[in-house]
């Protein structure tokens, strides 16, 4: 298997007002998507807009390119959790985030009353933005809220899995793949060393959600590190 070229990683480096320059030692990684389009830099945009300091070190973006926004020793907002621990759980986890829009609805998307788009051969983003059937899984019955999402695809699972194989090196954290992470997990919640979704954090996520060739990656994880 590859492993990362450090040198292909793209820089979009965010303002330091925009994340905290403190380094704290690392026992999580955390898997994200961004609930949007494929384009890495509209999301640096976005939280370069904000002044929560919400990001995270990494997105890779819908070719599978790696953007880095800060070093992976800083630390930014990324869980958003209402634990009591939540600051320390953000200091001690590096997140990545995946560009992808998650759960899509079939024939359009209802939010907050307004109906978006309107074609039963479709699929649609919250944000009406059409996918193509090829890009969509449907898992037969609603996980968290949705039965369709929106594919991962190959180039960015390899390129997640070539980061977190990195990550778990650089920082010593082990990558067993754990079965409960696709829901609320006590271990991640309580910052305990492990690879974990924002699922595993928050009951009201989707990121990431349970694509078939995602869990065959992360449960290949354990052997590289």
């Amino acid at each position: 298997m590859n492993e990362l070229d450090t040198t292909k990683i793209v820089q979009v480096p965010l303002p330091e007002s925009q994340y905290f320059k403190q380094e704290f030692p690392k026992n999580q990684i955390v898997i994200h998507h961004t609930a949007g389009g494929p384009n890495a830099l509209n999301v640096v945009a976005g939280w370069k807009a904000s002044t929560d300091r919400v990001a995270t070190a990494f997105i890779i973006d819908g070719s599978g390119v790696i953007h880095q926004c800060f070093s992976s020793k800083y630390w930014a907002h990324h869980l958003g959790t209402t634990l009591a621990n939540n600051v320390a759980l953000n200091k001690n986890s590096v997140g990545i985030e995946v560009t992808n829009w998650g759960g899509v609805e079939k024939g359009g998307y209802t939010k907050k009353g307004s109906f978006i788009a309107k074609d039963a051969t479709k699929f649609y983003s919250y944000a009406g933005t059409a996918i193509p059937a090829s890009q969509v899984m449907d898992l037969g019955a609603k996980w968290r809220g949705s039965r369709y999402y929106h594919l991962y695809s190959d180039a960015q699972i390899e390129s997640l899995r070539q980061l977190i194989v990195y990550l778990g090196k650089t920082y010593a954290i082990p990558l067993t793949y754990i079965d409960k992470m696709w829901d609320l997990n006590s271990d991640a919640m309580a910052g305990k060393k492990g690879l974990f979704t924002h699922v595993s954090y928050r009951k009201d996520k989707q990121d990431m959600w349970p694509q078939p060739k995602l869990i065959e990656m992360l449960k290949q994880l354990a052997a590289t590190v």
